[in-house]
């Protein structure tokens, strides 16, 4: 069975209880029946509290690093009838069969695709602000950067499985490479283009709303998980953002991301049917594509292959993961060229149909998992902490504004590719709604890739206008008779979502904008619908793949 890449660990995976050290918030603690190990304290001298220490390491998560790159010898570009063009820091000009007009795959990696702006769109016109309005709020949360493969990824197992066969096959034309082939990677951990993604990402954020930090002497708090891809995100981020003395102008508060604990930026792991067969059915509809699109190539490549290395049809299938983690931790990989194009459309489309029906709107949690997060934005928005939520909210955290600040203008959360899928459902942005059937590609709206590549990102701003802004911006006239009015605006990747399109309340804006007000009343409704408790922890069967539409279970 084929397994959705970075999902393994994030979602299906069963990750042992690590020991936590005292001073750890209250409601951090394992269910009944797990034991406590509060006798057991941090060995820092550190007076700052835990969630605030970011040297302490504890529930890192696997955090093993691979071999140094050496793409100055191992690059073999210039290609066969490609002008040379030297790599930035990847190799990507490598010649694919079929693509007559040179597209790049390596924007159709789907959520294993290094950081690039949405290049299409969501179906909406953009626009600048109008003279006289202002932005004035900012609530971010962003994936992290380029990583290598999770600690039991099947990448790693295929890499393993190679190397010790070595000696007893020999591969031949354009798998020959496999000959002298080596694998190098690590685990988990942020590969370098991952830290620059998150370090550009900064600076680019910092051009775009630096005038929103408070010169007045006062520290932002922006928050974590405790994986150390996480963790380092965050901090490549805020250099970018504020320069090396980042810790001068915001103070880093980490929550801890382990089966159990309650935290909005790993909503699954406290979501029992994330990690169960109600979302894991989705799987299946995976291999039902892969079936399809990949059976030539698997046939092909085993053809390659003689002596003893058993290649099988999953790692054909591995293989094509292999080519995007290579390239992000090395600069080069051999296994993109093995690929037609037509294969690497149908390689994208397997990702968007396993994270559709695991986090999305074909999955019976995918609301439930993001609500918690959707609930944290509504509370900063008006301005109060949370006192009680049915979500994955910790409440002990988020009911102080020390580590939940209500009067924040900038905001920047940094979590998962699969949460924020799912955040996205839980605001009911429907236009990502669409079945994807497993027989043959279709015109969608759900491209991971332009979803949630590494080091992708939602911007949520809030706009003040002195009067209404005319939903037709192409009027002449911007503002029409009225009060002063907000609007609340969502970036995805650089790209604006209309909220119009999704949340009929909204309007039909051609900014894609909603008014704050509405957005608010719409968003309460959201939290109805998302139904956490049974969709998380009820009894209910949880069907084939396309049983589930609406992200929730069917009553």
């Amino acid at each position: 069975m084929l397994w959705i890449i970075d999902l393994t660990l994030e979602i299906l995976s069963f990750i042992s209880p690590q020991i936590y050290g005292q001073g750890f918030f209250q409601d951090q603690v394992p269910l009944k029946g797990q034991e406590c190990c509060s006798q057991i304290t941090s060995t820092t001298k550190s007076e700052v509290p835990d969630y605030f220490d970011t040297t302490l390491g504890q529930f890192a998560g696997p955090t093993q690093t691979g071999g140094a790159p050496f793409l100055a010898q191992t690059n073999v570009a210039p290609f066969p009838g490609i002008s040379y063009i030297p790599n930035t820091p990847l190799e990507t000009q490598v010649p694919i069969p079929g693509n007559v007009h040179n597209h790049n795959i390596f924007q159709r990696l789907a959520n294993l695709s290094p950081y690039f702006p949405n290049p299409r769109g969501f179906g909406v016109q953009e626009y600048p602000i109008p003279c006289g309005s202002i932005v004035t709020w900012l609530n971010m949360v962003h994936r992290h950067g380029s990583r290598y493969p999770e600690i039991s990824g099947r990448e790693r197992t295929l890499g393993k499985k190679i190397m010790g066969a070595k000696g007893k096959f020999t591969a031949s034309g354009a798998l020959e490479f496999l000959n002298n082939w080596k694998f190098m990677l690590g685990a988990e951990i942020l590969v370098p283009i991952g830290k620059q993604e998150l370090f550009n990402s900064g600076t680019l954020h910092y051009y775009n709303y630096g005038h929103l930090f408070p010169n007045n002497g006062s520290k932002i708090i922006a928050r974590t998980t405790t994986q150390r891809r996480m963790v380092e995100s965050a901090e490549y981020f805020l250099a970018g953002f504020f320069g090396l003395g980042w810790t001068r102008n915001a103070t880093l508060e980490l929550v801890i991301e382990g089966d159990n604990f309650n935290n909005t930026m790993a909503g699954y792991k406290l979501c029992h049917h994330s990690n169960s067969q109600t979302a894991y059915k989705g799987i299946l509809s995976v291999d039902d594509w892969a079936q399809v699109y990949l059976t030539d190539a698997y046939l092909r490549t085993k053809g390659m292959i003689s002596g003893d290395l058993d290649w099988t049809f999953n790692d054909t299938y591995n293989a094509q993961a292999l080519c995007a983690y290579e390239t992000v931790a090395l600069g080069f990989s051999h296994w993109c060229g093995l690929f037609t194009f037509e294969e690497w459309e149908g390689f994208e489309y397997s990702l968007d149909i396993g994270f559709s029906a695991l986090v999305g709107f074909q999955s019976p949690v995918g609301r439930a998992i993001g609500i918690g997060y959707v609930e944290e934005v509504l509370a900063r928005m008006q301005h109060h902490v949370i006192t009680n939520a049915a979500a994955q909210i910790n409440i002990t955290l988020d009911n102080n504004t020390v580590t939940f600040p209500t009067n924040q203008s900038l905001n920047f959360d940094f979590s998962h590719d699969a949460n924020i899928i799912s955040i996205l459902a839980a605001f009911g942005l429907t236009q990502f709604s669409k079945f994807l059937p497993t027989t043959h590609i279709v015109e969608r709206e759900f491209v991971l890739g332009y979803l949630e590549p590494f080091a992708g990102r939602l911007d949520i701003e809030i706009i003040q206008a002195p009067a209404p802004v005319n939903s037709n911006r192409s009027d002449p006239k911007i503002y029409l008779e009225g009060p002063p009015t907000s609007y609340v605006h969502f970036i995805l990747n650089q790209r604006t979502i209309p909220l119009g399109r999704s949340l009929e309340k909204c309007g039909k804006r051609d900014d894609g904008w909603c008014e704050f007000e509405t957005f608010l009343q719409v968003q309460k409704k959201q939290i109805e619908i998302a139904d956490f408790d049974f969709a998380c922890f009820g009894e209910y069967e949880s069907g084939k793949y396309g049983d589930v539409t609406d992200g929730r279970p069917a009553r």
